[in-house]
């Protein structure tokens, strides 16, 4: 247990934080297998801006590593370029 009023804060803060990451992050996974999922090309190309927004969102703010980001990015290009 902490000793100190702001180890206490910080336990809320991190948990917060925790929280809001873990839910921006499972967002952007269901976003990306509904783009997957697409088989328009119409549709995927429409959609490709707002999945691409998300990721570099995420990256961003840490919750996934800019390399990881840049991967992701790649693979969303070449299943539109499949399709």
């Amino acid at each position: 247990m902490a000793n100190h009023k702001s180890a206490l804060k910080r336990i809320r803060n991190s948990e917060t934080k925790r929280l809001r990451n873990r839910y921006q992050h499972k967002t952007a996974r269901n976003m990306m297998k509904r783009f997957q999922d697409l088989t328009d090309k119409k549709e995927a190309e429409k959609m490709l801006s707002s999945v691409y927004g998300v990721i570099d969102k995420l990256a961003k703010k840490n919750i996934i590593h800019s390399n990881k980001a840049a991967n992701l990015k790649s693979n969303m290009a070449s299943h539109i370029t499949a399709l």
